[in-house]
Parts: structure tokens; C-alpha cells; sequence
């Protein structure tokens, strides 16, 4: 492709790769679960980011990961993918490989209004590990939470702008007119949630029929929008934060008619109300993020209940700590907790529950190597999870890592319904 360049003196042919770079990264994993040796994955990612500047105030970026798995037990077969949309569906190659477009979105500059428009990730909030407001994009559990978020997030198309109102304050408007949401694994997969603080329990005696769910279809009516507003003052950082959104796991209502139990998942809508606040004292930073949504919904096992559902309203908030004033050593420790406005009878979690995480992390030989470790601890369950991992950078773009992904607890938990999944995990990256 070619284009002309106009000056007043003179016109340049100018081909369009001057104005482009291609670069990306080629990713290998293998993860063997510990009580048996076998081969969970084998897994080889190519995620090439092109990045091309339209002009002066305008920039195009396009991101596609082409993934291939040689054991196809995490997603056995072709997942139907009825919780996404049409344009932010995967295409599968196969049982073993499957092509994805990540994001795709143009920049636009309008003096200092920034328009992003595309397919994109929206991350608000500050929590390590758990999630109050960053639930713009719905999450891939292909791997339950043991990828980063940057990779189990589904981008999705979005219209985003952001602009100054005031010194040192932005504000974001978004539109999301992308009706797909979280990836659940289907029974049978290592991560297919079985909780019942999650999933309706079959009851013996009792027949099962699961219905396919009643999924949001229409991109303009089912759309979903979003606003923050952001500032420094005083040395803190500050977000105030609203999403009007369907939320991205279904509720499953039960119905009883004689021997038989009918499921049905719907996504419902909820109004979501929250702020971040974060500062520096010295060698420590504190973070915080609060939310409350106004709809949630609850799995009850009252026989009693019509449809096997509570709705409340239901406040999050963490509070966490960084400290980094040890030579190379950084350490994060946070609290999150979640209210339920009201304690209907028979549901499958407490009204007050607590979680509190610990990370760590040690830098040596010149910043080559790093050790660290992520605990999760659910307080009520007495479940969770613990994430020790090595790395190495032989150079600026070839790293390689190894690591373990331990559950523990019991089943009924969110983390111990996984115990049988430890796993031993080693990989190898290279950026181009």
C-alpha cells in the first residue's frame, strides 16, 4: 500500500511499514499436575502486536494470539462459546488450537481528549489477586485465577474517552456495546467450578436438566456503560467509580417439578458504585478500592426457596500495604472483605466474609533472578491457595520460569475445589 505525502514544496512517497512496527512475543508453558506426573498442558502461545501511526493524532493497535495446546485437557474439544458474542468469538482450529483477536482499537487525539475505539481492555481498580472494580472485562477461568489478568481478561469492543477537567483530574466515559461474558469451564475441564457456593447441587433421587443460558443478544439495549472520575489531591490518588453492566457469571434459578430439578442461567443487570484511594508514606504505600453493587445473587439450598436464588445488595472493599525499604525485597499484604446487605436462610456462603493475601518478593544477581510467592487465604473457609515461582531474564526479551500452583481446603470451597489440581509449572518467553 502506498500513500502520498503532500507538502507545500514538494510531494514523498512514504510506505506505510515507516510508520509501522511489528513486534510480539512467543510463549511456551508445561504444567504437570503433582499426585500423578501426567501432562495437564503443553501449551505454546504467538501473540504478534501491531502498531501503526495513522497520523499525527492517530495510531491503530492490533493484537491477535494464536494459542495451542498438545494435551486439550484445560478446554477439552471446541467450547461452544454461547457466552460471547459473535465478533469477540474465538475461532478454533481444531481441538488443539484456537485463534484469538485480543484487541484491535484506534487512538484519536482531539486536542486533550483521548478516543479509543475498538476491541480493548478497560482495568480499573488496584487489588492483587481479587477483584472489586476491575469487572469492565469479563475473565477467561480457563485456569481458574492462576494466569495474569492481563491474559484471562476478554477485551472487548468499547467506546472509551477520557478528558481533563481540571488540574490534574480525567474523567472516562465507556460504552460497551460487546454482550459476552466470563469464560466458565464445562464439566469435565480441571477448573469446571463444582462449589456450591457457586453451582446448584444435585439432590438425590432427584433428575437434572441444565438449560442453555438466557443470554443478552442485543448490542444497543444490553449495552453496557460506565464512568470514572480520577484526581490527585494531596498526595492521594483518587477514582470514584460507576458501571451499569450485566454481571458476567449467570444465576442459576432452580425449579422443582416432581423428580425433577430444572436449571436455568440468566445474566442480570446491577449498578455498580465504588472509588480507589492510594498514597506513598516513604518506603510503604497504601491502597484501597470499595464497591457496592446493588443486585447479587446467591445460591440457597432451602428446599423451601421457589427458584433456589437470594438477591441482595452486597458491599467489597481490600485494603492493602506495600512496603520496598529492603534492598530488593518487596512485600504486599491486603485484607478484602465482602458484606451482603441482608442474610436470607439456607444460602451457601456468609454474610461477613474475609480474605487476606500475602505476596513476596526477593530480586537478586543484578535484578536477573526473582522469588516469590503469593498466598491466598479465605478466613471463613479455611481454604486457599499458595503460588511459590522462580524466574530468570537471560537478556532484555528471554525470560524462563518455573513455579508450583497449590490448593488446599475443603471442596465446598472456592479455592479447596481445586485441591486436586497442584501442578508443577516451567516456561520460557521470548519478546520480539
Amino acid at each position: 500500500m502506498i500513500c502520498w505525502v503532500v507538502s507545500d514544496s514538494f510531494a514523498e512517497e512514504v510506505s506505510w511499514t515507516d510508520n509501522a512496527a511489528l513486534t510480539g512475543t512467543l510463549e511456551t508453558e508445561w504444567a504437570g499436575m503433582i499426585d500423578d506426573g501426567s501432562t495437564q498442558k503443553l501449551e505454546t502461545i504467538l501473540q504478534p502486536e501491531l502498531n501503526v501511526s495513522l497520523t499525527s493524532d492517530s495510531s491503530l493497535t492490533g493484537i491477535l494470539r494464536i494459542r495451542g495446546d498438545a494435551e486439550d485437557k484445560l478446554e477439552p474439544g471446541s467450547p461452544y462459546q454461547d457466552n460471547r458474542s459473535t465478533a469477540s468469538s474465538s475461532l478454533y482450529l481444531g481441538d488443539n488450537v484456537d485463534v484469538e483477536l485480543r484487541e484491535l482499537y484506534i487512538d484519536s487525539y482531539f486536542d486533550d481528549t483521548l478516543l479509543r475505539v475498538g476491541k480493548q481492555q478497560v482495568v480499573w481498580g488496584q487489588a492483587d489477586g481479587l477483584k472489586v472494580l476491575d469487572v469492565v472485562n469479563p475473565q477467561s477461568y480457563r485456569e481458574f485465577i492462576l494466569d495474569d489478568f492481563d491474559n484471562s481478561r476478554i477485551p472487548l469492543w468499547t467506546i472509551n474517552i477520557e478528558f481533563p477537567v481540571a488540574d490534574e483530574s480525567l474523567v472516562q466515559l465507556i460504552w460497551l456495546p460487546d454482550t459476552t461474558y466470563n469464560d466458565l469451564q464445562e464439566p469435565g475441564s480441571p477448573y469446571a467450578f463444582s462449589s456450591p457456593r457457586i453451582v446448584p447441587q444435585t439432590v438425590p433421587g432427584f433428575s437434572t436438566v441444565i438449560l442453555d443460558a438466557t443470554k443478552p443478544h442485543k448490542p444497543l439495549s444490553d449495552s453496557d456503560f460506565g464512568a470514572r472520575f480520577s484526581t490527585f489531591l494531596d498526595g492521594w490518588d483518587i477514582t470514584l467509580n460507576y458501571l451499569y453492566h450485566y454481571k458476567d457469571n449467570p444465576v442459576f434459578y432452580r425449579q422443582i417439578l416432581g423428580t425433577q430439578v430444572t436449571i436455568t442461567p440468566e445474566y442480570k443487570r446491577t449498578h455498580l458504585i465504588g472509588g480507589t484511594f492510594s498514597n506513598a508514606f516513604g518506603d510503604y504505600i497504601f491502597r484501597s478500592e470499595i464497591g457496592y453493587s446493588t443486585n447479587s445473587y446467591h445460591v440457597t439450598h432451602d428446599a423451601m426457596d421457589s427458584d433456589g436464588i437470594e438477591e441482595t445488595g452486597e458491599a467489597s472493599y481490600v485494603l492493602g500495604l506495600d512496603y520496598s525499604g529492603i534492598t530488593d525485597v518487596f512485600l504486599s499484604a491486603q485484607f478484602f472483605q465482602t458484606v451482603l446487605t441482608e442474610d436470607p436462610p439456607g444460602i451457601s456462603r456468609d454474610q461477613v466474609e474475609n480474605t487476606i493475601t500475602f505476596l513476596v518478593e526477593h530480586n537478586f544477581a543484578n535484578e536477573t533472578w526473582k522469588a516469590e510467592i503469593l498466598l491466598i487465604q479465605s478466613i471463613n473457609d479455611g481454604d486457599g491457595m499458595v503460588l511459590p515461582k522462580i524466574s530468570h531474564e537471560f537478556s532484555s526479551n528471554i525470560s524462563i520460569w518455573a513455579g508450583t500452583d497449590i490448593f488446599y481446603g475443603d471442596s465446598d470451597g472456592l479455592y479447596g475445589q481445586f485441591d486436586d489440581q497442584d501442578r508443577i509449572t516451567v516456561g520460557f518467553e521470548w519478546g520480539f
